[in-house]
């Protein structure tokens, strides 16, 4: 009995030591990418200034674009969403709208308000999607071509559209997203800078609150609802520092979906998009890397921090608790399938950097997270909480991580200042040590229960609750962070106070 009282409590001294270095690694790691993509914007500003200044903006250097929107009942936002792109300042562009078995008006819309005709375009049998069943020309613009299809996937929905693109370029926008007018420009100067670029990704940012006017950005200001701002908080640390950084160190494994530019044949020789992945773009990133490295090809992936798109995000705990589930069974998926590229010297970087911090930081940390806190409430209840530990504890999982999301706000406010309002600006810097009070504890649960989801073989594409379940997960969500900040306070003050139980 004396033997497994000794052995349990080093077994436990042995975890609190692990949870201590896991927390330490992952908020270490992401402040140094925050830090190394802080000098690398003002590299990249100064490069900006030297590229307008030589004309390449207004040149004829682009290689041409089509511009994919892949739309499921999306009346409310279409017609906005597709006037927008046809006043995108870029001189040869098409845009491809793919509706994918809209149950609503959709359609209709786009018909009657850009004179939709029946077209004879020829649809050849390339990538993988469900049949098309119309193809349509606006009389009112030549370059918009209108697809009408059997529901499929987003990625189906694309697929289809790339298979009749006519450009050199993809790109792929949401149906509630927005373009500012240059961003194409901007964007495309990564295929100019050097001919092996294959795909490049850009800036996405909050729209949630934003005022437009004309198809044009009227005024920036932060969302109403708490769970929105809390996402654009998480966009500025995750697009303009995290990728960033991932892109310096030759291990971006991901271009959106939400936004994001492809050579075309580039897409079409690894079999475009896969119509039954869950994170689609993170798998067809990965693709890309795998084949061009198993060919022995030459090529860049890289990361833009200046070309904004502008896209609505979740505004209900649920639907982001929804969205967080399946990126996560994303990230599981996609790793399960290319798990031979992971410390794998061949895949270079990527390989040896990026897809291992990606299974034991991204995948894993939910899981870890998760038990460190389930450890200090054990200790709690035994009796058995340390000041020394407690005070490291709190260090480790909320001070670094109010330090990292702090950088981050102050790192964009010193670069490119997107909310020029004071009580914004004031607002993010509340927000990032908010954030760390319960609001990633919440979304280390998300992650934890949509690894389960993934184990249990589930691959919908939401997993939205109804009626009264619904009402109670949306109760259930603040009670939890209040939880979560009763217990963080106490770790707080019992570890500098170092008072006994």
């Amino acid at each position: 009995m004396i033997f497994e009282t000794i052995l349990f409590s080093s077994f436990i001294d042995s975890f609190s030591d692990f949870v201590l270095v896991y927390f330490t690694a992952i908020n270490g790691f992401y402040l140094t990418l925050v830090i190394i993509s802080f000098f690398y914007l003002k590299l990249f500003n100064r490069q900006r200034i030297a590229y307008e200044s030589k004309g390449l903006m207004k040149s004829d250097l682009y290689k041409s674009v089509t511009i994919i929107v892949p739309a499921y009942n999306e009346e409310k936002n279409i017609i906005e969403n597709v006037r927008s792109l046809m006043q995108v300042d870029f001189n040869d562009f098409e845009v491809i709208v793919s509706n994918d078995g809209s149950t609503d008006d959709t359609l209709q819309k786009l018909i009657d308000e850009y004179e939709l005709e029946e077209s004879d375009l020829f649809v050849p049998k390339g990538l993988n999607s469900k049949p098309i069943k119309k193809v349509y020309r606006s009389g009112i613009h030549n370059n918009l071509i209108v697809l009408d299809k059997d529901n499929g996937s987003r990625a189906d929905a694309v697929n289809a559209a790339i298979n009749i693109a006519h450009k050199d370029l993809i790109c792929t926008i949401d149906a509630d997203s927005w373009l500012e007018q240059n961003v194409l420009r901007k964007m495309l100067r990564a295929f100019i800078e050097d001919d092996k670029t294959i795909g490049v990704g850009g800036i996405i940012r909050v729209s949630n609150g934003c005022e437009f006017e004309n198809n044009t950005m009227k005024e920036i200001k932060l969302p109403k609802k708490l769970v929105s701002k809390m996402q654009v908080l998480e966009y500025i640390r995750s697009f303009l520092f995290g990728r960033i950084g991932w892109d310096q160190l030759n291990s971006l494994l991901i271009i959106s979906g939400a936004f994001g530019v492809f050579d075309r044949e580039a897409v079409l020789k690894v079999g475009g998009y896969d119509v039954e992945s869950i994170g689609e773009d993170f798998e067809l990133t990965l693709r890309l890397h795998r084949h061009y490295k198993e060919e022995g090809i030459d090529y860049n992936i890289r990361f833009f921090p200046e070309p904004v798109c502008w896209t609505e995000v979740p505004a209900t705990w649920n639907e982001l608790s929804s969205q967080r589930n399946r990126w996560q069974r994303g990230l599981f998926e996609t790793l399960v399938k290319h798990k031979k590229m992971i410390f794998n010297p061949k895949y270079g970087s990527v390989g040896l950097i990026g897809l291992p911090f990606y299974l034991i930081f991204e995948l894993l940390s939910p899981v870890v997270e998760f038990l460190g806190y389930a450890l200090v409430l054990f200790l709690l209840m035994t009796a058995t909480l340390n000041t020394s530990f407690a005070l490291l504890f709190f260090i480790a999982a909320v001070l670094l991580g109010v330090v990292l999301s702090l950088s981050a706000v102050l790192s964009d406010e010193f670069t490119y200042k997107q909310y020029p309002k004071v009580k914004d600006a004031l607002q993010l810097i509340g927000l990032a040590v908010f954030e760390n009070l319960g609001y990633r504890q919440l979304h280390t649960w998300w992650r934890l229960k949509g690894m389960f989801h993934y184990l249990r073989g589930n691959k919908n594409w939401d997993l939205k609750e109804s009626g009264l379940w619904k009402k109670i997960t949306e109760v259930t969500h603040w009670i939890w962070l209040v939880v979560i900040n009763v217990i963080i306070a106490f770790l707080f003050w019992f570890g500098i106070n170092g008072v006994g139980l």
